[in-house]
């Protein structure tokens, strides 16, 4: 076990699979107890598993239900996450949903709950763990956009959209909160192997390869650990940031 978040907490939305879980692994082998949230009982049985793989490896992890786009069930998320980890060091906004079509085609339904997952869902949580936070003087918060916000992507305008809103939104929450011993910052990772890409079709993939200068796309692995970095003591001078592990897809 590394000891870079030695003795440090963190809550992680959409924990239960792909890179929020990579995060959770990355963090617990670092040392922290992480809360992994999941969004309904349809994931619990990944996020459980989830537990117990750190647990086995000698981590402290526990599941949270949450569906983050509700306020009750964000506070309700909070409230277990410090129940059991005593407190929140660190917050990582990463639940999302994607969903492809052009805009003349997408449902007024679907534009909100993209929305309302990752815009909203930023909002609730942050809200409600930032007065733990500054109570304590002390704390982290890592949101998860997309290096799509910079470079758009035809047939995702409501996710491009919303990943922008994150940007700004990072950067003027990082205003509110450095004063108060807080640092927010942003990952923006470039197209990554998780199930989010498993409906797109292989002629898509082979384009966005070919637009990657290294030629591929990313695995978790290599973006965790812009995620570790940002929560650790080597980012303390961070205020605002959006850090891009992309392939040079995209120069932030």
């Amino acid at each position: 076990m590394m000891t870079q978040l030695k003795d440090k907490t963190a809550l992680i939305t959409g924990a239960n699979r792909g890179i929020g879980a990579g995060v959770a692994r990355a963090y617990a082998a670092e040392g922290a107890a992480v809360a992994i949230n999941y969004p309904n009982a349809a994931s619990a049985d990944e996020a459980k598993a989830l537990c117990e793989e750190i647990a086995s490896a000698g981590g402290q992890a526990v599941a949270v239900e949450g569906d983050v786009t509700e306020e009750k069930a964000v506070e309700a998320m909070v409230a277990s996450a410090i129940e059991g980890l005593g407190r929140i060091d660190i917050l990582v906004n990463n639940a999302g949903i994607a969903h492809a079509a052009p805009v003349e085609d997408i449902p007024v339904d679907v534009w909100d709950q993209v929305f309302a997952v990752h815009v909203r869902g930023t909002f609730l949580t942050s809200k409600h763990t930032l007065p733990h936070m500054y109570e304590r003087g002390a704390g982290r918060i890592i949101n998860t956009t997309s290096q799509l916000a910079y470079l758009g992507a035809a047939g995702f305008a409501h996710y491009t959209a919303a990943k922008g809103a994150l940007v700004t939104f990072t950067r003027t929450l990082a205003l509110e909160a450095a004063s108060k011993g807080v640092g927010v910052n942003a990952v923006a990772p470039g197209a990554t192997r998780t199930a989010m890409l498993d409906d797109v079709p292989e002629e898509i993939l082979e384009g966005i390869r070919q637009s990657i200068p290294l030629g591929k796309l990313a695995e978790i692995d290599d973006i965790v650990p812009s995620y570790v970095f940002l929560a650790s003591e080597g980012a303390r001078h961070y205020v605002g940031q959006v850090i891009s592990p992309n392939g040079g897809d995209m120069f932030l």
